[in-house]
């Protein structure tokens, strides 16, 4: 077999290669994940919170363009605001990778613009909630462009028997990380005092380090993975960004089974990407849990995410991972049913629920990722992967705006919460009817035998 071959094929020269490469691109995992695990899911949605109820009017509110937004939905809009924004870069970044094979400078790009964002957190004060608004867009929209380049990877570093197992490791990667910094945060946070730091300062600081531990860790990637030589293309690269997406649109039209995947996808992954960001102002808004209570229920949704993401990984090779993602989702709705029961102030409670959340999550992630990679065209996966991340953050505006109108107009984050049980139901019920094996083989790709 000749290199162009090889390529083609698994985009190596060899399986040596091929696993070189397969772990540095699991080390982008392991940068990017600190940043949704103490950023989004822990410190930042509590700590804005604050921040806006200090610059908040006597009836709770604050006024950004003169709009009047209750400061405990201010996180919320936030969140779906930079998925707004991911809409408008994430089809660039697809179109100027795959017309120029150089996905490597664009991932970097996109993760040290992230992780700057990230690090600047560390100046979130006073009553600066407009400050910390933006540095969440801009770093989340970052994440979301960046993941678009990263998870174009993986068809062509993995074969496609190897791409549930080479999935489920790289989310297991980024959940390692994310135990691991939490476990240094939460050492940072309670012994504030003892450090000489006060609980703000100690939260800026536990927020500044994501960024750090992000852009020291992408150089690992950024050295073991390569670009693919591709023909010159005539048109500018960032230019046809748009075009490229709605020929990438038309594309799909001849594939619509991967369209409907997409669609099953875009639903219940808002759901899962809601409930991850939104925890921890439900945890300490709602149930009254205090930080350290909040910190250790995440270290221990990171600690079973990444037996889960494993264990999930060898459940589809028996029953496939259609079957298995379908399994999630029921467990998904049953734990959002379970939350809205929860009692206040009972944290043992919350970390059963936690725990049940980090059996789930990884796996159905990890799986879902994998299954799409079957169903995209070859030579197409950065554009793909592009419609992919809107799918997975990038149109995942929808439930942290449900999430915050809900509170909005109730002013009770459990109905909030449970708000978004039909966006799993409905995913439930749109995968189920989608013929996997049948979208393999019409995408032109070779059908595994478990799938």
């Amino acid at each position: 077999m000749t290199a162009d071959t090889a390529d083609r094929t698994t985009g190596t020269t060899g399986a040596s290669e091929r696993r070189r490469e397969q772990r540095g691109w699991y080390f982008y995992d392991f940068a990017c994940s600190v940043y949704s695990t103490s950023v989004l899911t822990v410190f930042l949605g509590p700590y804005l919170t604050s921040v806006a109820k200090t610059a908040a009017d006597a009836e709770g509110f604050v006024h950004p363009l003169g709009v009047p937004v209750r400061a405990g939905s201010v996180f919320a809009y936030s969140v779906s605001l930079s998925m707004v924004v991911a809409v408008l870069l994430m089809p660039l970044a697809g179109a100027a990778a795959d017309r120029t094979g150089r996905k490597k400078p664009l991932l970097a790009v996109a993760a040290y613009v992230g992780a700057t964002a990230t690090a600047g957190m560390f100046f979130l004060d006073g009553d600066r909630y407009l400050l910390g608004a933006f540095l969440l867009i801009v770093a989340n929209a970052s994440l979301s462009v960046s993941m678009v380049l990263y998870n174009a990877y993986l068809p062509q570093i993995a074969a496609p028997d190897e791409r549930d197992a080479v999935s489920s490791r790289g989310w297991a990667f980024g959940y390692t990380s994310g135990a691991l910094v939490l476990m240094l945060n939460l050492v940072v946070y309670s012994g504030h005092e003892t450090f000489g730091l006060s609980e703000s300062e100690a939260v800026r600081i536990c927020l500044a380090s994501a960024g750090l531990w992000w852009g020291a860790f992408t150089l690992v990637p950024l050295r073991r993975l390569r670009d693919r030589r591709l023909a010159p293309s005539g048109e500018g690269a960032v230019g046809s960004g748009w075009r490229q997406l709605m020929a990438t649109l038309r594309d799909m039209r001849r594939h619509p089974l991967t369209l409907s995947f997409l669609l099953a996808y875009l639903i219940y992954n808002d759901g899962v990407q809601t409930v991850i960001s939104q925890a921890s102002i439900y945890g300490s808004e709602e149930l009254g849990l205090d930080q350290t209570t909040l910190i250790t229920a995440v270290l221990l949704v990171q600690v079973l995410a990444v037996a889960g993401a494993l264990g999930m990984g060898r459940l589809a090779r028996t029953h496939g991972a259609k079957r298995t993602i379908l399994g999630s989702l029921g467990v998904w709705t049953l734990i959002l049913a379970a939350g809205y029961f929860l009692p206040a102030g009972a944290p043992v409670w919350f970390f059963g629920l936690a725990g049940a959340i980090g059996l789930v999550l990884g796996g159905s992630q990890a799986l879902s990722r994998s299954l799409f990679s079957h169903l995209v065209p070859r030579g197409k996966e950065a554009e793909y992967f592009s419609a992919y991340e809107m799918s997975d953050r990038g149109l995942s505006w929808l439930g942290p705006l449900v999430f915050g109108l809900a509170y909005q107009l109730t002013g009770s984050y459990r109905d909030a919460i449970i708000s978004l049980v039909v966006f799993f139901a409905l995913g439930f019920v749109l995968l189920a009817r989608v013929p996997v094996r049948r979208a393999v083989a019409a995408a032109g790709n070779p059908v595994p035998e478990r799938i």
